[in-house]
């Protein structure tokens, strides 16, 4: 994350989107211009026009919400493969999860790194996962929420899991002997999936 910050140029309001972006390209860390006041604050949290000022997906069809209970629950590491390959944007709204994406793309210089960061809904920063991505996360704390956008609809066929703790990742989980459901378990390694 050592390449300058980039605040989007804003459209008729003071706030902007804030992008960062991570070690991995085309990843990118979205946080809102803040403005607060004595009742509280306000935020924008995604703009087409600033979005597109980067090069980055405008058009999210899909918007989906998961809800976890329990501390220490993990959720990954999943993808949808082509042709319905997505780019996510992911932002905590109640609670704290430790987030994660590696890099599956098979010509990039980065392929199998990955970027791994807290976002909370108290900061309200989010991640934007791109096409040929695997996405994870754990929870912090207990009663999580998470929001995702989407830039293709959910197709059942093209689901695809790598194994959270596979070797080849490398992924330092903050909670160790995470709680998991059976179908992410399950999950091969990645040099496994089909």
């Amino acid at each position: 994350m050592g390449r300058a910050v980039r605040r989007a140029h804003s459209r008729g309001n003071s706030l902007a989107v804030i992008f960062k972006p991570t070690e991995l390209n085309g990843a990118w860390i979205v946080e809102p211009e803040r403005h607060v006041d004595d009742r509280g604050l306000f935020e924008r949290l995604w703009c087409a026009h600033e979005f597109a000022e980067y090069g980055l997906p405008t058009n999210f069809v899909q918007c989906s919400r998961s809800r976890t209970r329990k501390r220490g629950t993990l959720r990954g590491m999943h993808w949808q493969s082509d042709p319905h390959a997505e780019d996510k944007l992911v932002r905590c709204t109640r609670g704290s999860i430790w987030d994660v994406i590696v890099d599956l793309r098979p010509d990039s210089p980065t392929r199998l790194e990955h970027v791994a960061l807290e976002l909370d809904a108290e900061q309200g920063r989010a991640l934007l996962v791109p096409k040929g991505f695997a996405h994870g996360f754990q929870t912090l704390e207990d009663d999580v929420e998470v929001i995702y956008h989407m830039t293709e609809f959910y197709e059942p066929a093209a689901a695809r899991g790598a194994r959270w703790d596979d070797p080849a990742f490398a992924i330092r989980w903050p909670i160790p002997s995470p709680i998991l459901n059976p179908r992410d378990a399950s999950y091969p390694d990645f040099a496994d999936v089909d």
